[in-house]
């Protein structure tokens, strides 16, 4: 039922209006603009009760729960069977109140086919008026601007600009031929993408949309680099998840971003997998106000856990993400818990009142520059013991499942933070036993905008104008979305048996020169604006990093961006030893660390000089 408001009494008021000027109108129509007197006298006669029938009728036919200025087919459909109706029960009235008058046969005709015209017309100027479709193509204080892509989501689009009063739509670009030539919303196609130099010339463009959300990373990729080289500023719709989400609009536009340039396919989930894993069960994750950390904790409630536990040591990291979930979400416990990975009775506390059946172990200090000088020990302690302590008080406490969060530097390390991620799964590896809780390793590379990455430090230095620090010429990494990277986690540990290294597809190395020039430029400078310095690279770091050691490699799994990495096997005699090195309490400089990791970690080939590693090494 339609609200009774002034907008609605209203619409009202003018569908009043347009029932009487139907009726009347038709008359003169039947007799050419000369009816007799006596018809006219029926006219009057019969007006005042057909008209507030016909008024009932699209009252109940709902003609008034819409806006005019978003009327769409649907409403015309819904005007057209109200004034069917109508048309239907004048005659029906007649008969059955045996009213004593004579309506021409004509009318009955000519008045809905008048009345469904008047109504039909007047919403749809209307809508194009507050669209300002009726004058947008004179208006000359408007930018023109193209829009890439030619699907159902650059229709949407269209309908929005239609709105706008600083933007006036002139053509499309697509690559699919069957479209050339054709028209969208009554704007043409005009032809493939790499057409956008010529027509920005011709049409003086300067901006640019991509319409795309759905094509593949490589498509999106290529339309930006076609703007680019047409030198046009260039907007993108959100992305296919976001829309399909419903928590955006076509219409919400966005500046592209770096991870439109390293995007990939969207990860394919198996939900339901996953929903009996995680839904109504207790998960606990550690480092939970971290950046992959946080980002498993948006990921797990979707799938409607009974209660999420999220274990951090920052205060500060923690309360953000308790203020962040307890505004989205109502339904769903959440518990906020400060504590150290280190601390086993702190963890025997929450195991034993929580009880959570799935744990990801996300926690772990993990700069390499900083973990490589003055901080070993704390790095060693931190990364491998916490993981120890969080591993045995899991199986202590029967979860099923563990999960620990590794990375690609664990790989042939060269630096303290690899080599101790790389120990931290050896500790995993020598704590799985047949039965009992699974022990599943996750090794994957850097993430885009992650705390403390490379990408955040390039966008505050061109924030400050420069220069921009690059390590080497040559240095190269690998990168993935934190949403990508906290799916495929998820994805892992529904299919790990126990025991696994799961190794994420990381898709091609980028090279970190080519990643800081595309940074400069989404910010709208050029390589003259900004100046690049190379300070060489820093201690512990590598040219590149690889997601397998030497001696290792890989097995295929169903899940096309997932292998298992077959590494060597660790024996619950080397994890009793290795624990003999945690339990002395004396703190040991960063050289007695480095000489004890190669002990541990034959591949580790640490600098003990404290001199930076050369490209000759690595290249």
């Amino acid at each position: 039922m339609a609200k009774l408001d002034s907008r609605t009494l209203l619409a009202m008021s003018h569908d009043l209006v347009a029932a009487a000027f139907a009726w009347g109108f038709a008359y003169l129509l039947r007799f050419n603009f000369e009816p007799p007197p006596h018809f006219m006298d029926e006219m009057l006669r019969t007006l005042i009760w057909v008209v507030p029938l016909q008024s009932i009728i699209f009252w109940r036919f709902g003609l008034y729960r819409g806006l005019w200025r978003y009327a769409s087919v649907t409403d015309l459909r819904r005007i057209f069977f109200a004034v069917l109706a109508a048309a239907a029960l004048i005659p029906l009235v007649v008969w059955l109140f045996r009213i004593n008058a004579v309506i021409p046969r004509s009318v009955l005709v000519i008045n809905p086919a008048l009345l469904l015209l008047v109504m039909g017309g007047s919403r749809l100027v209307y809508r194009l008026w507050k669209e300002h479709g009726l004058y947008s193509s004179l208006t000359l204080n408007v930018e023109p601007v193209l829009v890439l892509g030619a699907g159902d989501a650059a229709l949407g689009l269209s309908k929005e600009l239609a709105r706008r009063r600083d933007w006036r739509l002139v053509g499309f670009l697509d690559d699919d031929v069957d479209k050339h030539g054709h028209t969208i919303n009554g704007i043409k196609v005009l032809g493939p993408l790499d057409g956008l130099p010529q027509w920005t010339e011709r049409l003086s463009v300067k901006q640019a949309i991509i319409a795309m959300p759905s094509a593949s990373h490589q498509v999106r990729k290529r339309a930006i680099e076609i703007c680019n080289q047409a030198e046009v500023k260039v907007l993108t719709v959100p992305s296919f998840d976001d829309l399909l989400s419903g928590r955006i609009a076509i219409s919400q536009l966005r500046a592209v971003e770096l991870e439109d340039l390293l995007g990939r396919d969207p990860v394919q989930l198996d939900t339901a997998g996953l929903h009996e894993l995680l839904t109504g069960k207790v998960v606990l994750v550690t480092g939970a106000g971290g950046s992959i950390g946080s980002e498993l904790c948006r990921q797990i409630i979707q799938f409607k856990p009974r209660t999420l536990v999220m274990f951090e040591l920052s205060e500060f990291a923690l309360y953000n993400m308790e203020q962040e979930l307890a505004a989205t979400l109502d339904d769903l416990e959440i518990v906020c818990l400060i504590g150290d990975v280190r601390d086993t009775a702190r963890l025997d506390q929450v195991f034993s009142e929580y009880k959570p059946a799935i744990v990801f172990h996300a926690a772990a200090y993990k700069h390499v520059p900083l973990m490589e000088q003055h901080n070993t020990w704390q790095a060693i302690r931190n990364n491998v013991l916490g993981t120890w302590s969080v591993a045995t008080a899991a199986q202590r406490h029967d979860v099923a499942k563990f999960v620990l969060i590794s990375t690609d530097k664990a790989v042939n390390p060269t630096n303290v933070m690899g080599a101790s991620k790389r120990l931290a799964e050896m500790v995993c590896q020598g704590l799985q036993q047949t039965g009992g809780t699974r022990f599943i390793m996750v090794r994957f590379g850097n993430v885009l905008g992650s705390t403390g990455s490379v990408i955040p430090k390039f966008r505050e230095q061109i924030a400050k104008g420069g220069p921009i620090t690059v390590t080497h010429p040559d240095v190269t990494r690998y990168f993935m979305s934190i949403p990508e990277a906290a799916q495929l986690v998820l994805q892992a540990s529904l299919m790990g048996k126990g025991g696994e290294i799961f190794v994420l597809d990381m898709g091609d190395p980028v090279k970190i020169i080519d990643l800081a020039n595309d940074l400069v430029r989404l910010s709208g400078l050029s390589k003259d604006d900004i100046r690049i310095e190379f300070v060489g690279l820093r201690l512990g770091e590598k040219l590149y990093e690889e997601l397998l050691a030497d001696n290792e490699h890989t097995l295929p799994t169903p899940h096309i961006k997932l292998r298992i990495a077959q590494a060597r096997e660790v024996n619950a005699a080397w994890l009793g030893n290795l624990l003999i090195w945690f339990n002395t309490d004396a703190t040991q400089d960063d050289v007695e660390v480095k000489h004890a990791l190669t002990q541990w970690v034959p591949e580790y080939c640490p600098d003990f000089n404290g001199v930076k590693n050369t490209p000759s090494l690595y290249s």
